[in-house]
């Protein structure tokens, strides 16, 4: 199976097939609306604007399984995220990321690049102590582990990168650049 093997439902529910940015650059998040690391879309947002015409693209996918960070609607969401941070990348519908209700297409991800760390930013160091009390074996799982997860996929479709949401963003960006 590859990536453009997947699809995932937009708001109104209807299948958006991954077939549809093959050959593009692709960045897939879980998002979240009142999480700490809610201020990335602002630089998702400036990546977008930056690259899309380069042939990138963001799927956002909202999910409510870390710390009910997103109660809202899909609808309520999307308002959110477009006055707030003035999003124009494609917002899907909100989905689980673990689990046994976890989109297929997150499964495939993090087979591809399962978790390796947070570094060692105070902001890491903080993601580590609060996961492990919730599950002090969090490492050896390949589980998205909080909202703003990001997955890296090239031209061909291959997962080349994930980066926690700890990751600086500046290298993110240059993660993306690196691929256009």
């Amino acid at each position: 199976m590859s990536i453009y093997d997947y699809s995932v439902k937009n708001p109104k529910g209807e299948d958006i097939s991954l077939e549809q940015f093959r050959g593009n650059v692709l960045l897939i998040v879980n998002t979240a609306t009142g999480c700490g690391f809610t201020p990335h879309y602002k630089d998702l947002e400036s990546m977008y604007e930056k690259y899309h015409d380069k042939g990138f693209d963001i799927l956002d996918i909202p999910c409510n399984q870390f710390a009910g960070q997103t109660p809202g609607t899909d609808e309520e969401i999307h308002e959110f995220c477009t006055l707030k941070y003035n999003t124009q990348f494609p917002q899907m519908k909100k989905s689980d990321v673990n689990g046994e209700n976890a989109l297929p297409l997150y499964a495939y991800l993090k087979s591809q690049k399962g978790f390796e760390g947070f570094g060692k930013s105070a902001a890491a160091l903080m993601m580590s102590a609060m996961l492990k009390k919730i599950d002090k074996d969090y490492k050896k799982n390949p589980d998205i582990k909080w909202n703003f997860t990001k997955f890296l996929v090239d031209r061909e479709g291959n997962v080349v990168e994930r980066f926690e949401p700890t990751a600086d963003m500046k290298v993110v960006d240059r993660a993306v650049e690196s691929l256009l």
